[in-house]
């Protein structure tokens, strides 16, 4: 249960941040709705991941893959300019965020 809270979480501040180009500084409605209620729903769900997932650990998967995603979003379906750079920025970003989930729940 909670990696499918994880992956709402996920799925919701995605949808949250990509309708963010749409809000035109909050000046449209609905897409202004669909922002707040986002990351509203991302956050109340992450929440719940945390119970049993390490902090460290959520949030490293929940920002990591969401960047990347957006990023991607970006470069296929709103004509962001893609580059070397970004993917590599998007390859180091998944490179740590499986280096941390290979770090184990290890404590001190």
């Amino acid at each position: 249960m909670p990696a499918l809270f994880l992956a709402l979480a996920i799925s919701s501040e995605i949808c949250a941040t990509v309708s963010l180009k749409y809000t035109y500084g909050f000046t449209r409605l609905l897409p202004s709705i669909v922002v707040i209620l986002g990351y509203v729903a991302s956050f109340a769900l992450l929440s719940q991941a945390l119970k049993q997932i390490p902090a460290s650990t959520a949030y490293a998967i929940w920002s990591g893959a969401g960047t990347a995603v957006v990023a991607a979003i970006g470069f296929v379906f709103l004509g962001e300019g893609v580059n070397l750079w970004k993917v590599l920025g998007i390859a180091l970003i998944i490179v740590g965020v499986v280096a941390l989930n290979l770090g184990g729940t290890a404590h001190s």
